[in-house]
């Protein structure tokens, strides 16, 4: 029964809440030396709490909307060949008492971004008001199911921002926005392929993602996008004003993105798990490349050594004061 409910609450899905995390990371390399300094406040001991406040509410969050999700759509999952050994699906949790837990857990996610900051706990309620509207109606309607879950991804980027009294970048939430989109899309094709590969006619997509040649068109575009968002946005006069030349480092870590929006586009057609953690686990590609991108991030970012390497290799454009 434990293990039941632990795959219910899918801990392994807590890697997607790593949107949090991006704006303290970017945010972090021109302020340490204030947040480090004796008496500072906020302290980088605060700073770093605060993050995980807003970390771990969205954890108990989509965990909570885990639960009501499933029990929600557990008629339908038990006629997916993959869906159907979920908790609920499968007998072992009953619908009641998923909900119940669910509509627990996610109280005690607005709690914790309540800790964390007054933002981030308008982030969570935000969060909240659309995850009802998805399992009420949104997530049956082709392409604004995937556009409210990426939604809910951009909100967890804000959320972190929020959390340390950051601004919040435009261009930070237009790339997750795109990248969310395609991983939502992944999720569609995967659902798909599975499904096709046990040659299943009983299981149909909830939105109607049941042509393959339409889904591969989506797919296309919100991986373009991802791409030409995440390349642009290093190269912008934003990301040279926050951080100079080491922008550039960022830039040249694209071929990084391109090798793991791939791997998630191979692997969806293949049928296999669309988990981020799993894809870490099983794909080899996708983990040396996000490992590469995470040590490149860090070297580009918080090395000065690499920033001195960059401008003796580099030109960097003048671009106007903030």
């Amino acid at each position: 029964m434990a293990a039941a409910w632990i795959k219910l609450c899918r801990p392994g899905d807590w890697t997607k809440n790593v949107f949090v995390l991006l704006a303290p990371l970017f945010w972090l390399p021109n302020r340490l030396p204030s947040l480090t300094a004796p008496g500072a406040s906020p302290s980088l001991a605060d700073i770093l709490v605060d993050t995980a406040f807003a970390f771990v509410a969205f954890c108990f969050a989509a965990s909570g909307f885990y639960c009501i999700n499933d029990a929600i759509d557990a008629p339908e999952d038990r006629l997916h060949p993959v869906k159907r050994f979920r908790p609920i699906a499968a007998g072992q949790v009953s619908r009641h008492a998923a909900v119940a837990v669910g509509v627990t857990l996610i109280a005690i996610g607005i709690g914790c971004g309540f800790v964390a900051s007054v933002g981030a706990g308008v982030c969570m309620i935000a969060y909240a008001i659309l995850q009802v509207f998805y399992n009420w109606s949104l997530k049956r309607v082709i392409f604004v199911d995937v556009a409210t879950i990426a939604t809910g991804f951009t909100l967890r980027a804000a959320c972190g921002a929020f959390a340390i009294s950051a601004q919040v970048s435009p261009w930070l939430l237009a790339c997750v926005f795109s990248l969310t989109l395609y991983l939502g899309f992944i999720k569609r094709l995967c659902d798909l392929s599975s499904a096709r590969r046990v040659n299943s006619t009983q299981w149909k997509s909830p939105a109607g993602y049941d042509n393959p040649f339409e889904l591969n068109w989506l797919l296309g575009v919100s991986a373009t996008l991802t791409v030409l968002m995440y390349l642009l946005y290093t190269l912008s006069s934003h990301a040279h004003n926050v951080f100079g030349i080491r922008a550039i480092g960022l830039a040249l870590l694209t071929p990084f993105v391109l090798v793991v929006v791939h791997r998630f586009f191979r692997r969806a057609n293949e049928g296999l798990s669309d988990s981020p953690l799993a894809a870490l686990l099983e794909d080899r590609a996708v983990a040396t490349a996000i490992a590469l991108f995470v040590v490149g991030a860090v070297v580009s970012l918080y090395v000065p050594a690499a920033a001195d390497a960059l401008s003796s290799l580099f030109v960097l454009d003048k671009v106007a004061a903030p």
